[in-house]
């Protein structure tokens, strides 16, 4: 299926946002996730199914001050 990862366009086969995460190789790294500009926690990613055409944000929380 076809969806945007942090506005690149990317070919994937996860069918899960739970998929999606450790297909891009985030499964260990402590992210934060949206889906079409809606946040997504941690605990809903196993149930949250990809559609086609669908906007992922996946972000890193940033250290600084």
């Amino acid at each position: 299926m076809n969806i945007l990862v942090n506005e690149e366009a990317r070919a994937v086969t996860a069918g899960t946002l739970a998929g999606l995460v450790e297909e891009l190789g985030f499964s260990d790294a402590r992210i934060a996730t949206a889906i079409d500009g809606e946040f997504i926690p941690k605990s809903a990613r196993r149930q949250y199914v990809l559609a086609e055409g669908m906007r992922v944000e996946i972000v890193a929380p940033m250290q600084g001050g």
